[in-house]
């Protein structure tokens, strides 16, 4: 579960034009979700949110893994068995997912469902994993093991015991749809909140842009950073209220699905992208590479904006971020 540190900001007023915001709210994908539009009125407003959340829900009953008549549960179910044919909708997500677990060398990664959950952080864990289950705990990981075929959009997992979970990337990817949708609807401007994915478009009926605030966990009374956000996107992962300390070593919840051992020097990580997918799958891989190597990723990147606290409560920011403009 992801914890997160961007406060929304929006002004609940109206125009001269008659536009006012509507929000609705509801507990989906195990999550808090978030929809909110400008409309003329109530009618309008409540067509707009309704439309958001059935459009949650066609993708949660694609891509869930949770839910065992899901396609991703079917592609899950037959691992070590047979491909799996899936709408091009799924498959094309999917893919998009192997081509950011080799963008972060395989930091992130969808498979990451196939390790055995040997950490918890429910404050039971009282000694670290031995060496030997840590690195079995990661035996059935791995991307590379995920055989797609374009020509009959099917998706076999090589290996018996191999999972789907798209948690990393699924919550961004039903943002930025929602976003698709409304926009063809005809709502002009509106912010969806998919658990701390969000994605924003139009501005507020006051002409301002939406905003967000960015706080570092480690002063959570004090938002370091206001961002307006243009027709963007932003996702912020967090391991500041889900760690275990050994050896006076902290370790988040956010594994490495490389090694089996938990990320460690980073508390929160904040992605700025256009499509609130790719923000989302890279949060979790820049938390997993680390500060020095997550930035060096990012300021290769066009159009991608990140800030780093570390577990020091220090602030890192990409090349194109002048965080003293936002202050």
């Amino acid at each position: 579960m992801r914890v997160v540190t961007i406060l929304l900001f929006a002004l609940a007023i109206s125009s001269s034009f008659g536009q006012q915001i509507f929000k609705k709210k509801q507990n989906l994908l195990g999550s808090p979700f978030e929809i909110t539009v400008v409309a003329s009125d109530s009618i309008q407003g409540n067509q707009f949110t309704d439309l958001a959340i059935a459009e949650v829900k066609r993708i949660e009953n694609l891509i869930s893994d949770w839910i065992p008549t899901t396609q991703i549960s079917k592609v899950n179910q037959n691992a070590g068995i047979t491909p799996v044919k899936v709408d091009k909708e799924v498959y094309d997500l999917v893919e998009r997912a192997t081509k950011i677990s080799k963008l972060t060398s395989g930091a992130f990664d969808i498979s990451y469902a196939s390790m055995d959950k040997i950490w918890k952080f429910d404050g039971s864990m009282k000694e670290m994993p031995s060496p030997e289950a840590i690195k079995k705990s990661v035996e059935r990981v791995g991307y590379q093991n995920i055989i797609l075929n374009p020509k009959d959009t099917t998706i076999f997992l090589k290996n018996k015991g191999m999972k789907l979970g798209l948690g990393g990337i699924g919550q961004g990817y039903i943002a930025d749809k929602v976003k698709v949708l409304l926009q063809e609807k005809g709502c002009k401007s509106g912010i969806v909140n998919v658990s701390g994915d969000i994605n924003t478009w139009g501005k507020q009926p006051n002409g301002e842009l939406w905003t967000v605030g960015i706080i570092n966990p480690m002063n959570k009374n004090k938002v370091f950073a206001t961002f307006p956000l243009d027709n963007s996107a932003v996702e912020t992962s967090g391991s500041y209220e889900k760690f275990v300390t050994f050896n006076g070593k902290r370790y988040s919840h956010i594994i490495d699905p490389r090694t089996g051992y938990p990320a460690s020097g980073i508390v929160s990580v904040s992605v700025f992208s256009k499509q609130t997918e790719l923000a989302d799958a890279l949060a979790t891989g820049i938390f997993v590479l680390g500060v020095e190597v997550g930035l060096d990723l990012v300021n290769q990147l066009n159009g991608i904006g990140c800030i780093i606290v570390d577990d020091k409560g220090n602030i890192h920011v990409s090349k194109n971020i002048d965080i003293k403009k936002y202050q």
